[in-house]
């Protein structure tokens, strides 16, 4: 017997080897560690442009660190919105399985129910025959 596979396993199954770099790339850059990571090289190369005693590679107002900055915003931009689409592509899936399950279910309690009903309609069936039994004693 195979191994039953929640909504959110076939739906990573089916991503390409793209879609899977786009939410680690955004997941990444959506992160403390990053913004930690980034304020610090930030921190070293201006203090480094600054204080440099031979070469300044980017002075003040540091433009290639600009330049830099406006390269990763491009890139960032639609590798998070690449992101934000799959997370609504899995929102819609698990609302599909949930509503898939909530059908199930009501289909159970509807059969349930009428089990129910049916075994209440026996249960007063006897206790009519038994008071019936009674009378004509």
């Amino acid at each position: 017997m195979g191994i039953i596979k929640n909504w959110h396993q076939q739906h990573a199954e089916n991503l390409s080897f793209g879609s899977r770099l786009a939410d680690k790339v955004a997941s990444n850059m959506g992160s403390w560690r990053f913004i930690i990571i980034q304020t610090i090289i930030v921190g070293i190369w201006m203090l480094l442009n600054v204080v440099a005693y031979v070469s300044h590679w980017d002075p003040y107002p540091f433009i290639l660190l600009n330049l830099l900055f406006s390269t990763q915003a491009a890139y960032a931009a639609p590798i998070i919105m690449m992101a934000q689409n799959r997370q609504n592509e899995r929102d819609r899936a698990q609302a599909q399985a949930d509503y898939q399950t909530n059908i199930e279910a009501k289909e159970e309690i509807e059969a349930l129910a009428i089990k129910l009903n049916s075994m209440e309609v026996d249960k007063l069936d006897k206790i009519i025959r038994m008071l019936e039994e009674l009378d004509k004693k």
